[in-house]
């Protein structure tokens, strides 16, 4: 299971056990944590709630579920503080790239008409194979994490060339069973090579760029860096220049209550 934030279970358990819930506030929350968003998706879409529907989103989820449910969701959230609960992985690091990443997705689905709350959860979830990888590989993880951090540029690559696979490919996988509808599951699976898949899905362009913008953030990267590896191939499909990509900022859209 992806650890949740510790802060984001106990904000969510006290605003479930008013009488009621504002629903404003507790989509805030569950969009805000990778593993909590995972758990109602995977609820949301499972056979008792969700054999006739198709939830892509944390709103979608909350519309369709009790509170009971959503108190379930939280109670059963595995926690995790700093190095212990993922070998390798700077949990903290892991949680605020993936709200980044999911914000300037919605932002960029935003712009090229895909829908902005499913691009979100591709963002939000692209990663939680990582976490993964670093527990079940964690005796090989440090050659990879030596060469190239978690939120490196290159990351699948290395991956690829130790493992025979990477991180996009186990979150993909995540995906399929916790039952989230295909087209997040190939957004996730084709994040890294959005054109090579035979049938070429537009959110998993969106979620390359944004992975990028991400990244590159997480480098800290200057301006030729920037001008070097941004993907102009898959930039071009979705009619997006590089300018337009980093005008994207996703610290304007924190929540006031969302802090480490």
């Amino acid at each position: 299971m992806v650890p949740s934030l510790p802060r984001t279970v106990a904000l969510l358990m006290t605003e479930l056990m008013a009488p009621e819930p504002h629903l404003s506030r507790l989509s805030q929350l569950f969009s805000s944590d990778p593993g909590l968003a995972a758990a109602l998706l995977c609820v949301a879409n499972g056979e008792r709630f969700g054999a006739h529907r198709l939830v892509m989103g944390v709103p979608q989820a909350l519309a369709l579920l009790p509170n009971s449910a959503l108190r379930a969701v939280v109670a059963a959230a595995p926690v995790g503080t700093a190095s212990r609960s993922v070998p390798g992985m700077n949990l903290q690091q892991f949680w605020r790239y993936s709200l980044e990443t999911a914000r300037l997705a919605r932002s960029l689905a935003g712009i090229v008409h895909l829908n902005p709350m499913v691009a979100y959860t591709a963002g939000l979830l692209h990663a939680v194979g990582s976490l993964v990888i670093h527990r079940s590989e964690a005796d090989r993880i440090n050659n990879i994490n030596v060469l190239c951090g978690p939120f490196d540029l290159r990351r699948m690559e290395f991956e690829y060339r130790l493992f025979g696979f990477s991180y996009a490919q186990v979150s993909a996988g995540l995906a399929k069973r916790w039952k989230l509808p295909q087209v997040l599951v190939e957004a996730l699976c084709y994040q890294g090579n959005p054109l090579d898949n035979d049938a070429y899905e537009p959110l998993a362009a969106v979620l390359n760029l944004a992975i990028w913008r991400a990244r590159a953030g997480e480098a800290q990267l200057n301006e030729r860096e920037l001008a070097v590896t941004y993907p102009g191939e898959i930039g071009m499909t979705l009619g997006l220049d590089i300018d337009t990509v980093l005008q994207q900022d996703p610290i304007n859209w924190k929540p006031r209550f969302e802090e480490a």
